[in-house]
């Protein structure tokens, strides 16, 4: 299993110029708050589950592939994930489901043309497009540089 050292260090060989860099930052938040939203509108039985519980369910998995790789890293994610889902979960008790899945598109939509931006900048390609485990490695890259600026050690 490849350390997230190796992924953070692969990801930034493809994120080295400085205007990619920053749309990654305006972007890559987006994209997550994004994707949790649209699952979040995801209908289950009533019965069983509230609404997000797909979402709930993701965030789970992906906290795990981050815990398996680094814990420290893994616990900013995880406040990052709970606040994205508290927000969420506000925002989809004012709009509804039907406003907030809209609102969630039109975020990804702009957002990935930000990175598509930023790649032109960079001159290569996203990584994703060469291993979709790319698409974690994104936030947890973001979080690593956050935990440095804020005095922690992010990626053992």
């Amino acid at each position: 299993m490849r350390s997230m050292q190796d992924w953070l260090d692969s990801y930034s060989n493809d994120h080295r110029n400085p205007v990619n860099q920053r749309l990654h930052w305006l972007c890559v938040p987006p994209i997550v708050w994004a994707v949790i939203a649209l699952l979040w509108t995801v209908p289950v039985p009533p019965a069983y589950l509230k609404p997000g519980a797909w979402a709930v369910l993701a965030m789970v998995l992906a906290f795990y592939w981050y815990w398996r790789r680094s814990h420290r890293l893994a616990a900013g994610l995880l406040v990052a994930f709970a606040v994205l889902g508290l927000v969420t979960h506000l925002l989809y008790g004012a709009l509804g489901p039907a406003h907030l899945r809209w609102l969630a598109v039109a975020v990804f939509v702009v957002a990935w043309i930000g990175q598509f931006i930023g790649h032109h900048y960079e001159g290569r390609r996203p990584s994703f497009l060469t291993d979709l485990s790319y698409l974690l490695v994104g936030p947890a890259w973001l979080m690593e540089k956050l935990l440095r600026k804020l005095g922690f050690k992010a990626s053992a």
